[in-house]
């Protein structure tokens, strides 16, 4: 099982390759089994090339993300608050999220869940 040094660099490196539009630092951080509901309740992505094809949309649409405070990890899950700023549809959009990944034996994401809805979302201005 990772440690609290390997999961917290792990969402650090989340966090940077995709300020950094780096789509395969992004898609090596987890299993190729693994699985990303973003937000909870929307339909599974799984495995490597779905994940993929998921963080490439954000890319595309020029999202960035910026960590809200520390990360917390716990046996095998590390849980953090973070906005994500983008252009959504003509508006400079700001969404607060919450993460939570679990990670594997291999220090590999297994699951990634993010919380936030529609009232998270807002204008990133002010």
């Amino acid at each position: 099982m990772p440690d609290f040094a390997q999961m917290d660099a792990s969402v650090r490196s989340y966090v940077d390759s995709y300020n950094r539009s780096d789509l395969a630092g992004i898609v090596d951080l987890f299993a190729p089994d693994a699985t990303v509901e973003d937000p909870v309740g929307s339909p599974l992505k799984k495995g490597h090339e779905e994940i993929s094809a998921f963080f490439h949309a954000g890319i595309e649409m020029g999202a960035k993300l910026t960590l809200d405070g520390p990360v917390r990890c716990v046996a095998d899950h590390a849980a953090f608050a973070f906005h994500v700023t983008l252009d959504w549809e003509g508006q400079q959009t700001r969404i607060d999220v919450i993460d939570v990944f679990k990670f594997d034996d291999t220090g590999k994401v297994a699951e990634m869940r993010a919380f936030f809805g529609p009232e998270n979302m807002g204008s990133a201005k002010g």
